[in-house]
């Protein structure tokens, strides 16, 4: 096992005013941002996918000694990987959600590298395949929809900067470690980007229940995005608007719609079996 520093009891990173939490928590934990954008991440796989993730800054990482002994020595042989300290479970559970399954690992990370829409445009791939999500307004949905799009080759998923929450530690931990495979591109306007993309070879469909065709109907192929809008409210008028198809995912009628996240997943295996 890696050497490791023992840690004399956990002290966040100084903050400029921050006050006590409620029954001695901190506001130092993932739902809340570090100052420069820091972010603490916890699970097994979000930390390991980022201390294997050459594009991520890592600053500290804290592990239980249960934890770390279950980490690979090679874990820690790349460059820029914090020494562990090892603390008490209590340590990390300061940092974290009430009832979050942190299983004794917290990092904590710089964001990654941002990518924009033009990023995006330059994609070569000519079957390249982009998720745009409209009204995502929880992190377990976009977190889930992530580790779907990186199970299915998806080159980036798009969300709205306004009414979206921001990249935290829950949703990194939904994503179980997606999120540092698959660009996560933050826009201020979600039909402007479409519309950019579309400028640039893209196709546009979008996932809603009345649409006139299947995703197997429709054929698609190309380069894409599917766009996603919430459960029961769907996509914005705009952003149907912008569409170049509207498909549906066939259903047996016994139920009306589907979570966020399950739709996504579903049309995302049926695009993928027929852009091979």
């Amino acid at each position: 096992m890696a050497k490791h520093k023992q840690s004399r009891g956990f002290r966040g990173e100084p903050r400029t005013n921050a006050r006590p939490a409620p029954h001695g928590r901190t506001e130092e934990r993932p739902g809340n941002r570090l100052p420069g954008g820091r972010l603490w991440l916890f699970g097994r796989h979000p930390v390991e996918a980022a201390l294997m993730n050459p594009r991520r800054s890592k600053i500290r990482l804290l592990a239980t000694a249960d934890a770390l002994a279950e980490l690979p020595e090679s874990m820690f042989a790349g460059p820029g990987i914090p020494s562990p300290e090892t603390v008490e479970r209590a340590a990390i559970d300061n940092l974290v959600p009430p009832g979050a399954v942190h299983q004794g690992l917290a990092l904590m990370v710089d964001p990654l590298p941002r990518l924009t829409i033009e990023d995006i445009c330059k994609f070569n791939d000519p079957n390249a395949l982009v998720v745009a999500l409209d009204r995502a307004n929880d992190p377990h949905n976009i977190g889930a929809i992530l580790r779907s799009a990186a199970a299915f080759g998806v080159a980036a998923v798009i969300l709205p900067d306004r009414h979206a929450p921001d990249t935290t530690g829950t949703l990194a931990k939904a994503a179980s470690g997606a999120l540092e495979h698959v660009p996560l591109v933050r826009v201020p306007n979600l039909v402007q980007a479409l519309k950019r993309l579309k400028e640039n070879g893209f196709w546009v469909a979008g996932l809603t229940a009345d649409a006139p065709q299947t995703i197997v109907e429709a054929k698609l192929s190309g380069r894409l995005v599917l766009t996603v809008g919430a459960e029961g409210a769907g996509m914005r008028r705009l952003s149907t608007e912008t569409c170049d198809y509207l498909v549906r995912i066939p259903m047996s009628g016994e139920m009306e719609s589907l979570n966020m996240s399950n739709a996504a997943a579903i049309a995302l295996y049926e695009l993928r079996r027929n852009l091979s």
